[in-house]
């Protein structure tokens, strides 16, 4: 069992439904529009973290990526391979979370891990540059909640090595949320009627 964040949610029922929206964003947008070919191979194996953090700052957050990342260094990848960080509560505007990937790469130089593991950044807001807030483009790097993604680099190169054409995968998930639309993304993601 893998110990717990260091800022653990307390509000029990918030988090389960935060976990249950990541998880049908990864299962139905990430794996199920196939907008990256690796996440469906560590998902079936469940060798992804869902880590959620009630972090309230970003030196809290820091600290909960230096912890994240020493986890990721002392378990077997065959058990975990990658980590999703998700923090409802703090940069929660997509500027300060952008500028916040600066320190989170900072943090990477400092622990001496370039080369080891790389960040993607998923965010509810997220924003390519020279885009507007509302093109359709801007939901494949859109997750329900600001969150991390830590990968490790030796399993990126496994998994380019295996698909044909990498640099494609770009344009094909832009062609892909173009034809599903804004709102085509929105029923993609709705949470199912309850059956009660």
């Amino acid at each position: 069992m893998l110990p717990p964040v260091l800022h653990p949610y307390t509000d029990t029922v918030a988090a389960e439904k935060i976990l249950a929206d990541t998880r049908r964003w990864l299962e139905r947008a990430v794996i199920g529009l196939n907008l990256c070919p690796f996440a469906k191979s560590v998902h079936v194996k469940k060798q992804i973290r869902y880590a959620l953090s009630e972090a309230t700052t970003a030196d809290e957050l820091l600290a909960e990526l230096e912890r994240e990342f020493t986890l990721l260094t002392e378990t077997d990848p065959a058990e975990l391979d990658t980590t999703l960080l998700i923090h409802p509560k703090v940069l929660t505007d997509f500027l300060d979370y952008h500028f916040f990937l600066q320190e989170a790469e900072a943090l990477i130089r400092n622990l001496d891990y370039e080369g080891v593991y790389q960040i993607a950044s998923l965010h509810p807001d997220y924003e390519f540059a020279g885009s507007d807030a509302d093109d359709i483009d801007n939901v494949t790097n859109r997750s329900p909640y600001p969150t991390l993604h830590l990968l490790r680099e030796s399993s990126i190169d496994r998994a380019v090595a295996a698909f044909p054409d990498p640099d494609s995968i770009y344009e094909r998930n832009i062609a892909t949320v173009r034809r599903l639309g804004h709102d085509g993304w929105r029923k993609l993601l709705q949470e199912e009627p309850s059956q009660d």
